[in-house]
């Protein structure tokens, strides 16, 4: 009996017994590294550009508008220069309101595309972790750690093994 509490003790002041090993993965720096996650921002942006284009156009006819009233005000009675006022006003708010619909639309797209590829990332991630032996992994950027005795940086090594895995 006293030989297995001597050993329990010793195990418990053993410094290997409280040894614990901290993986850390920079989740997006794996998002827009892996191929599949290029191809997920290359969709997104070229969604984006076609908005842009579509805004900008209509940027363009509001500065038209704005432009011309300048011309015409001098010649305008009072209440054609508020009706023109308010046309431009209103064109303004519609310009605003499909912008926040686009931003809107994009992010929802980017939740969209980006959800299924976090679950396939966070497969990898727990192969990787169980490969390396760490204790525990969290996500470096959301959670940085300031001091850990012993930490693996396992991002570099989940990329590869992502793109190996899901080419």
């Amino acid at each position: 009996m006293k030989k297995i509490l001597v050993l329990v003790a010793a195990m418990i002041l053993s410094s290997q017994a409280f040894a614990i090993v901290v993986g850390k993965v920079d989740v997006q720096k794996v998002i827009v590294s892996v191929n599949e996650g290029k191809k997920i921002k290359d969709q997104l942006k070229g969604t984006f550009d076609e908005k842009q284009k579509i805004l900008k156009k209509e940027e363009d006819k509001i500065r038209k508008m704005q432009e011309a009233f300048k011309k015409q005000s001098l010649v305008m009675n009072e209440k054609a220069k508020q009706q023109k006022q308010m046309e431009i006003q209103e064109s303004i708010v519609k310009l605003q309101q499909k912008t926040a619909g686009y931003q809107r639309e994009i992010q929802e797209l980017e939740q969209k595309f980006k959800k299924p590829l976090f679950e396939k990332i966070k497969v990898v991630i727990s192969d990787i972790s169980k490969k390396a032996g760490v204790d525990f992994t969290i996500e470096s950027a959301t959670a940085p750690i300031i001091y850990a005795k012993t930490e693996k940086d396992l991002t570099d090594e989940v990329i590869k093994a992502f793109n190996s895995k899901h080419k």
